[in-house]
Order: C-alpha cells, then structure tokens, then sequence
C-alpha cells in the first residue's frame, strides 16, 4: 500500500534545471535550481529545512542519477517513478505544472518508486553495460570485416567458423601483404585446417584493392583495440564482483549461463532477492513473462513488455544456448513449446524459467538441480503413448504380428 506523505517534493529534472515544488498539506512552494553539484546541494537544503519526507522525479533519461546521488548521499528518501505511470492531462503541459502535478500525486500516495539499487550496484551496472556494448561492437566490427571481405571476392568465413581465429587472421594479413602462396601457407594455419590447404587457397583468391587493404587493415587494427579494451573491463569487474564469486559459481551451473553472463546477471539485479516479492515480480520486472491486456473477459496480446533491457538480452542468449544443451530440462522445454508456439516463444519461455530458477537460487542459497531431458514423459504417459500410435496408424504403419508360440 502506498504512503501518503504531508511534506513531499515533486521535481520536473531537465539537463540544465530543476522546478521543484514542495507541497506542505495545502500549501506550495515552487522553485527553480540548476544541475550543478552546488546547486543540488542548496536544493537539498532547501528540503531539509522544510522536513521533506519524500522527494519524486520522473526516470528521464540519465538526468535524474546525478539528482538521486546527491540528495541519496545527503540522507533524503528520494523515488524515481515511471514516466508514464504519472502522465498529466494532454494540453496542460508546463514545468511548473508538471512538477506540481508530481507532488499532488505523492502526496496522495498514488505513486509507485521504480526499483533503483544502491550506488554501488548502480556503478557496476555501468561497467557491466560498458563491456556488453563493447562486444556488440565488436561483433558489428567483425561482420563489417566479413563484408569488405566477400566485396574482394574472398570467401574466407565460407571455410572457417571463426573469422578472427589464429590461422584466419594470418591468412589475412599474408593476403593484404601479397605474401600468401603454396609454399607460405602451411605455416599460417594450425590445427584441423590442415586438411583445408587447398579449399583456403581458392578461398582467399581475390582482389584486394589499396584501398580495400587500408580499409580491412583499420578494422583489425579497430577490433584488436576493442578485444584489448573487453580484457581491461572484464578484469574491473572481476575485482568489484569478488563478494559475488559464490553467486557466480552457482549461476555458471545452470545450462546455457557462462561467467560473463552471471556477472551480467548479478550486476542488473543483485544477490538480495528480499526486493523482489516473489519470482513473478522479478520476471515482470525484467520484461520476460507475457503480458496482461484482458478486456471483457478477452484476453488479448500477451505480448511482452520491455522491462530492464540488458538483463533480458542477457538472458535470451543464455536460453538460445541451453536450447541446444541436451539432455537438459531447458532443452526439452524449448522443444515442447517451439512445435506449436514458435522458436521465438519458446526461446522466451526458457529465459523465463531460467530467470525464476536464478531467484530462488539466491534466496534461499541452494545449487541448481537440473530436472532432466524427460521431465515432461512422465506425465500422462499413456495418453502420449495413444497419441503417437494414432499418428504411426495414420501413415500406414501397422505393429508386426509376432508368431504365436
């Protein structure tokens, strides 16, 4: 249940002002500060001389984290609400109204805070994004490469799985220093490629142009940056997530989840569950259970809402790979739903379930125990067992006749 405050603030936060009105029962007082650090400060003074109980902003852009920080730091309660939980009425629209129809809205209880951790988490947060836009990135990076590639007619990925493997990459260099031939490329490629001499010969048989080669030359330079920069990153992370080995120990168990994706996980959401009620918030929150629009006793689109963006990527990739882990509950989970819901569905309802499978682990701090690949045979197993004898009569099969003894 919502609390009804006397003394509350509402803030319409921009990047360089701040309307601020600080109602006290019926009475209200409008004010306008800048985004300075000072400036915030003597806002934050402003509302403790006044007794505020709570202070409300919209969650607009990344204007509202230097506001929270200060007045957080400062020993305010400080909410950020979702914009369009609070919309005002369209065509009455200015910064002092909309800063005062945030305080009437609080101070009536009929706001609800977003989910913000503290500022530690909130600082990891940052650093764990940083590194995953940097492999995008860099994944972009190494498509662009492929294309300038297959442009000189070099079918190089049509041979090798893996662009910026060992042997790739010296392939490339000899054939941007014209160095490639019979006689050189043996000692450019390792491994299981050897049996590839001849299909990597005519592979790389193209025509680099000068301006193809410093092209291709600036994108390897650019991608090894980012490989050397993804390096640096993962080992901040590894230093600020060392409380968190335990978590990530446990998380690395579950099909389909690496380090790297338990940190990520970890990061959006903490190791303290006690903020979530249960794991159907936590779902809800993260934007991977369907939704609800129901209207005449109709339910209609169950589509997903958009929820915290990083933590659902995150966990789809984690899903697209248990998928494929067999002999696992996930992988027969993605198997029964993707025949009669689709690949994407079923991709989504493995996320989902490897979302509530992570909650409970941190909460109540037990190992992982995968149910198994033939965890859905064992339920009405005779009527499964009728179904496909019905579908084996329909194409014509028959069982043998046995000789009677």
């Amino acid at each position: 249940m919502n609390v009804v405050y006397e003394r509350c603030c509402g803030m319409d936060v921009h990047k360089k002002m701040i309307v601020a009105c600080f109602r006290t029962g019926k009475q209200q007082e409008m004010r306008q500060f800048g985004t300075s650090t000072k400036e915030l400060r003597n806002m934050a003074e402003w509302l403790e001389q006044g007794e505020c109980q709570m202070v409300a902003m919209e969650s607009t852009g990344s204007y509202w984290k230097p506001v929270y920080n200060v007045l957080e730091l400062l020993g305010l309660e400080v909410m950020v609400v979702n914009a369009q939980h609070m919309k005002a009425v369209p065509g009455r629209k200015t910064d002092t109204k909309d800063a005062a129809w945030i305080a009437d809205l609080l101070q009536h209880g009929l706001l609800k805070a977003s989910f913000i951790p503290n500022r530690e988490q909130r600082e990891l947060r940052e650093v764990s994004r940083y590194r995953k836009s940097l492999v995008e990135e860099r994944s972009r990076e190494i498509n662009r490469l492929e294309k300038m590639l297959e442009g000189a007619n070099i079918k190089l990925s049509s041979v090798v799985s893996n662009l910026m493997g060992m042997s790739s990459l010296n392939l490339i260099r000899a054939s941007m220093a014209g160095e490639l031939s019979e006689a050189t490329i043996d000692g450019m490629i390792y491994g299981k490629l050897h049996p590839k001499r001849d299909e990597l010969l005519a592979a790389m048989d193209g025509v680099l142009s000068s301006a193809q080669r410093m092209l291709v030359g600036a994108v390897l330079d650019h991608i090894s940056d980012m490989t050397r920069r993804i390096e640096d990153i993962g080992s901040i992370i590894r230093i600020e997530m060392q409380k968190y080995e335990d978590a990530i120990t446990a998380l690395d168990a579950i099909p389909g989840i690496g380090v790297q994706s338990a940190q990520t996980i970890l990061a959006e959401i903490g190791i303290d569950m006690s903020r979530f009620p249960t794991a159907a918030h936590l779902a809800s929150w993260a934007g991977v259970c369907p939704g609800n629009h129901e209207s005449a006793g109709k339910r209609k689109s169950g589509r997903t809402c958009k929820g915290n963006k990083t933590l659902k990527t995150t966990l789809v990739q984690c899903a697209k790979t248990a998928a494929k882990t067999k002999d696992t509950f996930f992988r027969a989970q993605y198997d029964r739903l993707t025949v009669r819901r689709g690949a994407n569905r079923a991709t989504l309802a493995v996320a989902h379930s490897m979302l509530i499978a992570i909650y409970h682990m941190l909460k109540t701090n037990q190992p992982f125990r995968d149910l198994g690949g033939r965890y859905y045979n064992q339920f009405n197993a005779e009527k499964k067992i009728n179904a496909y004898l019905k579908k084996l009569n329909d194409l014509g099969w028959s069982p043998p006749v046995t000789a009677a003894n």
